[in-house]
């Protein structure tokens, strides 16, 4: 079989299959399903602040044709209690050659800041971390952090001058060439894109809608392409690992994604309708590279020819 090992910004992975925050938990709740230390060339943990969040009201979730809609809010325990609940499961997957990237969330520069000494302190087990820029600026009216190139490029700062371990950025699916660029520049060593796009579902029959707020996250199949098509615009602008994000439910989704250029692949909404998906896409994606004439996967990233 060909070489599946990768290097996402300096996180060495030994297959590109990844988790997308928030998708997976923070891996123990699918053990029940297969290794996953012994399987995933990654985990991203569920987005964790410096202080416990509650998230937004319920309903939050909300199925429609071809994705997932939800509106969770990144509720969270805060970094000592994701810690104090999660360190040593996630130790054990370190041990067993799982990375583990924990995913910083905050609401302002300050929180970032934050969040980030905290891992620093209280995770050895952090192969590195995943800064979600996608967190709405109260300062700045509810205002996505990373909305901007100038926005973005704050906030990776300030995360960069806070630790030495490899640093990811979760982008916003808008301006992803602009803005990756000014992510490179701020000293990110990866990206990953795309996060969800924001959508809207009525009930016809209450006129209102079918989660709590008005507005959610649109995620899984149906956004697929617009994915692929956004990783193939941001490959082409920078010069860093990407990782690829956005209904990948089979091999063939994610042999999308390196060729449009990701070095990574994540597994998002597939997981929550079929949790033992991972290890079937892996074995996808191998048989996909073999037959590709591929010695090393690493030759198939950013192989699409127009």
């Amino acid at each position: 079989m060909p070489n599946m090992a990768v290097n996402l910004g300096g996180i060495k992975m030994r297959n590109p299959l990844n988790t997308a925050s928030g998708t997976f938990g923070n891996g123990i709740q699918f053990e029940g399903f297969y290794d996953v230390g012994a399987t995933l060339g990654a985990i991203t943990c569920k987005g964790v602040a410096a202080e416990a969040w509650d998230g937004n009201p319920v309903p939050r979730l909300a199925e429609i044709p071809g994705a997932i809609m939800n509106s969770v809010g990144l509720q969270n325990p805060g970094v000592k209690g994701f810690v104090e609940r999660y360190g040593d499961y996630l130790s054990g997957l370190r041990e067993k050659g799982c990375q583990v990237i924990c995913q910083i969330a905050g609401h302002s520069i300050d929180e970032y800041v934050q969040a980030t000494q905290l891992f620093e302190e209280l995770a050895p087990f952090a192969s590195g971390f995943e800064v979600n820029i996608s967190c709405p600026n109260i300062a700045a009216g509810g205002a996505a952090m990373g909305a901007t190139p100038q926005a973005a490029a704050e906030v990776m700062a300030a995360v960069r001058s806070h630790t030495t371990r490899p640093v990811i950025v979760k982008m916003a699916p808008h301006d992803v060439a602009e803005i990756g660029r000014a992510l490179e520049s701020a000293g990110a060593d990866a990206l990953s894109l795309i996060n969800t796009i924001p959508g809207m579902s009525i009930d016809v029959n209450t006129r209102r809608s079918r989660l709590a707020r008005a507005t959610a996250g649109v995620s899984g199949p149906a956004i697929h392409a617009i994915a692929v098509r956004m990783v193939w615009e941001c490959a082409r602008a920078v010069k860093i690992p990407l990782c690829g994000i956005g209904g990948v439910a089979s091999g063939a989704d994610a042999a999308e994604m390196i060729l449009a250029g990701a070095t990574a692949v994540s597994i998002g909404t597939a997981n929550l309708y079929d949790p033992t998906c991972a290890p079937r896409i892996l074995a996808e994606l191998e048989q996909w590279a073999q037959e590709q004439g591929a010695s090393d996967i690493n030759e198939l990233i950013g192989a699409f020819e127009c």
